[in-house]
């Protein structure tokens, strides 16, 4: 997945669905960067699909490269999350 499709997601207010994992998701983006290794990735709210530990809702931590297809969907992000 590239960079853009995450940060248009966030600018847009949009969420995200995403396969990642072999698990097709829908996210809310929330932040869009690199980590310590220079790894593209994304804070995101997972508001439903699977998931690896089996929790279908709450905060992720995706790396871009990783990211297998994306949708940006007809669906506004209630992007605040505490």
């Amino acid at each position: 997945m590239w960079w853009h499709v995450g940060c248009e997601a966030l600018q847009a207010g949009k969420r995200l669905r995403v396969t990642y994992d072999g698990y097709s998701r829908i996210v809310e983006v929330h932040a869009v960067g690199t980590s310590r290794d220079d790894n593209p990735l994304m804070r995101v709210w997972q508001c439903s699909g699977g998931s690896v530990s089996n929790e279908p809702i709450g905060w992720k931590l995706m790396r871009l490269d990783k990211t297998w297809s994306f949708v940006i969907m007809d669906e506004r992000s209630e992007v605040i999350r505490r």
